[in-house]
């Protein structure tokens, strides 16, 4: 701009300078300093202007063995140098630059004296989402890349969310953003600890953190719960939000009764599920097999059985108010299980207050609110105060016939308070029983230290005890608790000690890593083709699609198979 600006205003100010010489009585040497000064000044401005809009743009890079050529993250840079027309902008493709070009363009692509500290992520369900989202805002230079076991991305948020809740999953256009970023990528159907080992991707990355939350079963311990017709909620959940190992399920739906030990959100979800009507669930992302099995169910009743009391319940008011007034059904409480908690009504926190006020007003439901629901052909209950000892077997001893419940009693009060059996017993008639005591996490790789009693990686806010470099994110750093919520902040807990220990040096961030560059060329070699993000985005085109064919928001694809086949096309 400089080299075109500044002989323009040369002619300019000489066609003046002659002007004046000739016509204006020749004070050609009060002229010739005039032009001088002007000169100078426009010369400086222009200068200062320039160099204040031309400032080299630094991308971030990674070196090649060979060092003739530099890597360049985003292929619309290389465009603008190179003029390589095949080069897509919307792609996240690195490109090989030869590093021969001119000092001026060299410099334009790269700041040769900087490394981007970059993080990888294991997991792409909302902890891994949040972690990476709250690492990209927190430093400008930070790269982050994000390995999925699957080909699709949001973990619980596709395969665990209700499918009668999207607003739950609209989440998913802020991960969409950050799986957007320019400093974030996508790399589906990579197994972390199969097809590739943790202390590899250690070595590709500055830090790596493993979000890959809690695919595990806690199990009963009671004996029968092997039996036909006992399913984990998680595999039931899994079943009809389309988790591809969950496919071939096919739940026994012919009884009339369901028992789901539990009485947490997931729990009162699958109650809701089995008793909702199907013109309802129709209008949902439910799969297709699942909605075809409960248009044939013949389960009528729901208990939902909890070891502990009404004060102690672990679902939310929302969930529960969606019980109370799902169609067709009617509550079918104990008026026992309540007995004393109106009186400990004052001594709650307001959450826990307005939630135990509601279950007391549906127990002790007014008469002429429970006439209007004698039409109902569908019931739900709570049971408190009960344990599983065993699943009953039917006289052939091939599926459940019922369950036997062990009766407790309080010991000390409030959240505090301990279930101990009584010695009693009662058995309940019933053809399915759902486990939903919790979700578990599971090791993926012996490098990594792991408690098996508490099914949680030790860590210090995020940090991994006894490896540097390693941090870990959601339901495997505190174990299946809360909502996606209480995973956000946690994820940022994370994130800011990471962030953290960049600043102060722990985490040593000055050496060049080669990132997912190295990743992938192993991952190539051993014959894993990555899903990148806008590959899923084919994915998620179809299913929607497929989706409004039949009415619905969407049609998942229900096999892995499937999902590569549209991925790679």
């Amino acid at each position: 701009m400089l080299q075109q600006v500044f002989p323009v205003c040369c002619c300019v100010f000489f066609f003046f300078f002659f002007e004046n010489m000739f016509i204006a009585d020749h004070h050609w040497v009060q002229t010739a300093q005039l032009f001088i000064q002007a000169s100078l000044f426009f010369y400086f401005l222009i200068h200062t202007i320039t160099s204040i809009k031309q400032q080299p743009r630094t991308y971030k890079c990674n070196y090649l063995a060979d060092s003739e050529y530099i890597m360049v993250r985003h292929s619309s840079k290389y465009e603008d140098l190179l003029g390589d027309q095949r080069a897509n902008q919307e792609s996240k493709e690195r490109r090989r630059i030869p590093l021969k070009l001119p000092l001026l363009q060299y410099q334009y692509i790269c700041d040769l004296s900087t490394c981007s500290p970059k993080v990888c992520i294991v997991g792409s369900g909302p902890a891994a989402f949040y972690t990476a989202q709250s690492l990209i805002k927190a430093r400008q230079d930070v790269e982050v890349d994000l390995y999925e076991r699957l080909p699709v991305p949001f973990g619980l948020v596709r395969f665990g969310v209700a499918p009668d809740h999207p607003e739950v999953k609209n989440v998913i256009n802020t991960f969409t953003q950050t799986a957007k970023h320019s400093r974030c990528s996508f790399y589906g159907n990579v197994n972390v600890g199969k097809d590739v080992s943790i202390k590899e991707l250690q070595q590709a990355y500055h830090a790596v953190v493993l979000s890959y939350g809690a695919e595990g079963n806690r199990s009963m311990g009671v004996p029968g719960e092997d039996l036909a017709g006992v399913y984990s909620a998680k595999d039931f959940v899994g079943w009809y939000n389309g988790l591809p190992s969950c496919r071939e399920l096919s739940p026994d739906l012919s009884c009339e009764t369901a028992v789901i030990l539990g009485q947490g959100n997931v729990a009162l979800d699958v109650a809701r599920v089995l008793l909702s009507p199907i013109d309802i669930l129709k209008k949902t992302d439910i799969t297709q097999p699942a909605l075809e099995a409960l248009a044939e169910s013949q389960v009528r009743r729901v208990l939902v059985v909890g070891r502990r009391g009404p004060i102690q319940v672990a679902c939310t008011i929302k969930e529960l108010r969606e019980m109370v007034n799902l169609p067709n059904t009617r509550p079918d409480m104990v008026a026992a299980d309540f007995e004393g908690v109106t009186e400990a009504l004052k001594d709650l926190p307001r959450p826990r207050k307005r939630l135990t006020e509601l279950m007391l007003k549906t127990a002790l439901e007014i008469p002429g609110e429970k006439e209007k629901r004698n039409k109902a052909s569908r019931f739900w209950g709570l049971r408190f105060f009960r344990s599983p000892i065993e699943i009953l077997a039917d006289p052939d001893h091939n599926r459940t016939a019922g369950i036997r419940l062990g009766v407790n009693r309080l010991e000390g009060s409030g959240e505090g308070a301990r279930a101990v059996l009584t010695g009693e017993v009662e058995d309940v008639t019933c053809g399915l029983v759902i486990s939903s005591i919790g979700y578990k996490s599971i090791p993926i790789d012996p490098s990594v230290p792991f408690d098996s009693r508490k099914a949680i990686v030790p860590n210090n806010m995020g940090r991994i005890e006894q490896a540097a470099g390693l941090y870990c994110s959601g339901w495997l750093k505190t174990g299946p608790t809360g909502v996606i919520a209480t995973t956000m902040n946690n994820s940022f807990d994370t994130a800011r000690s990471m962030v953290e220990d960049m600043d102060s040096g722990t985490l040593d961030v000055s050496a060049a890593k080669t990132g997912s560059q190295s990743i992938c060329a192993l991952l190539e070699k051993r014959g894993v083709k990555p899903v990148t993000f806008s590959d899923w985005e084919k994915i998620d085109i179809v299913e929607m699609r497929r989706g409004e064919a039949t009415g619905k928001p969407r049609e998942k694809l229900l096999t892995v198979e499937e999902m590569l086949q549209v991925a790679q096309k």
